[in-house]
């Protein structure tokens, strides 16, 4: 690995944290079913795969989610369907909350000059809603490898090879950390270097092992 290497983040539990429960949750109370209705839909299928990979676009999303949750084709539905969109909208994806420890250390990080990017399985809205709300995402991190603009998601081959490409740098000088254990061993096997995330001071450690020093 260069002495510089380019270090690639996962953005779920380890830059945010989020709720795939609150999102079921929320999405339901929209749409008037129950939690665990709205959760077969998002997540029992292919539908939230198939949005990450962006072969679904946001729209085309909703509307198979509210398609699915037992919306009629009558003009009434149709009126509530186009006032409700935007509570539709704020209820997938108000699911994100700080990982506040991360922030200092990618401050840290980005001050001492070392290049930065997130690769995320993620879609569309979600990526939308996560760098307005969370500035860091786009003012610390200088690439954002992203699932549904890559389409596919990790632990895919394909798309630690987009995102090294994306980077500027070979799969050597590269150092990854991720929640999954089987997103690291993707990126092991794709050629990178890759450590699993459990704490910001569990990472800290594995970037001083490398020689990687933050600027304190």
């Amino acid at each position: 690995m260069s002495k510089r290497p380019f270090l690639y983040f996962d953005m779920g539990n380890v830059l945010l944290f989020f709720s795939h429960e609150r999102m079921a949750a929320q999405m339901a109370a929209v749409a008037g079913i129950a939690p665990q209705q709205a959760w077969k839909i998002l997540f029992d299928g292919d539908l939230g795969i198939r949005h990450e990979r962006g072969q679904l676009s946001t729209a085309a999303f909703y509307d198979e989610f509210c398609r699915a949750a037992g919306a009629r084709a009558d003009r009434q539905a149709l009126d509530l369907a186009a006032l409700d969109r935007t509570a539709l909208d704020n209820a997938a994806n108000d699911i994100f909350w700080l990982h506040a420890p991360m922030v200092g250390l990618i401050g840290r990080l980005n001050a001492a000059g070392y290049r930065l990017g997130v690769l995320s399985n993620t879609n569309e809205a979600h990526w939308q809603y996560a760098t307005g709300r969370f500035a860091y995402l786009t003012t610390m991190f200088h690439v954002h490898a992203m699932s549904f603009r890559i389409r596919a998601m990790k632990p895919d081959p394909r798309i630690y090879q987009a995102a090294a490409e994306l980077a500027g740098v070979q799969p050597r000088d590269i150092l990854f950390t991720d929640d999954r254990a089987e997103n690291v061993a993707g990126a092991i096997a794709a050629g990178w270097d890759a450590v699993l995330f459990t704490t910001p001071a569990a990472l800290s450690a594995e970037l001083f092992s490398r020689g990687i020093v933050a600027n304190y």
